[in-house]
C-alpha cells in the first residue's frame, strides 16, 4: 500500500504547535511556584511531551514510563501492561500523566493508581488527543491539546504497530481492520 494514500489529515503541524504552546503556557501558570514531576507515557507520548516540555515556562522533572494495552493492533487488548516505572521521587510533588491519547481511559486509570500509591501531591492528566466516544468510564483529563471523535489516529507519535509516530501532523489511517476507523 502507499503511504501516502492510507492517510487523511486530521491535525496539522500549526495546529498542533498552537495547541501545544496555548497548553503550556497554562500548565506553567497552574504550576508555578511548585514542583512539578511531568511523566511520559511511553511510547506514543514522547513527541508531545518534548513539545510540551520545551514550551514550559517553570522548571520541571521530566520521567517516563512504559504502558500498553494495544501491542501491535489497531484495538485495545483490554489488559495494560507495564514494563518499566519512573526512578524519580514523587512524595510530596504534583504529578502530570502525559499521554499521547485517551479512549477507554483503561490506562491512564492504572497509571494514576499506581502514581498515587508513591505518595505525590496531586495526580493530574494531560492529553495530546481525547476520544470520549470510546470511554469505558467518566474520566476527563485535567489538560487536553485536542478532541478528536473517530478515526484510527497515528503520527505525531501515535502509531500502528510501531509505523508512522514519525510524522509531524496528525492523521487517521485508511484501510484499518479496526471499528473505530470506520
Amino acid at each position: 500500500m502507499n503511504a501516502v494514500s492510507e492517510l487523511t489529515p486530521v491535525l496539522s503541524e500549526e495546529e498542533i504547535r498552537k495547541r501545544v504552546t496555548d497548553l503550556a503556557q497554562r500548565i506553567s501558570a497552574d504550576y508555578r511556584d511548585e514542583s512539578l514531576v511531568m511523566i511520559g507515557v511511553l511510547k506514543g507520548a514522547f513527541v508531545f511531551l518534548a513539545d510540551l516540555v520545551r514550551q514550559m515556562t517553570i522548571p520541571v522533572e521530566v520521567d517516563f514510563i512504559r504502558a500498553s494495552s494495544y501491542g501491535k493492533a489497531d484495538t485495545s487488548s483490554g489488559k495494560v501492561s507495564f514494563s518499566d516505572d519512573t526512578g524519580t521521587d514523587l512524595e510530596g510533588k504534583h504529578v502530570l500523566l502525559v499521554e499521547d491519547i485517551l479512549d477507554t481511559g483503561r490506562t491512564i486509570e492504572r497509571l494514576i493508581k499506581r502514581f498515587k500509591a508513591y505518595n505525590p501531591r496531586s495526580v493530574g492528566v494531560c492529553v495530546c488527543v481525547d476520544k470520549p466516544e470510546r470511554r469505558e468510564n467518566d474520566f476527563k483529563a485535567d489538560y487536553v491539546c485536542f478532541l478528536v471523535e473517530k478515526g484510527f489516529l497515528v503520527g505525531y507519535g501515535l502509531d500502528y504497530a510501531e509505523k508512522y509516530r514519525h510524522l509531524p501532523a496528525i492523521y487517521a489511517l485508511k484501510n484499518s481492520t479496526s471499528e473505530e476507523a470506520k
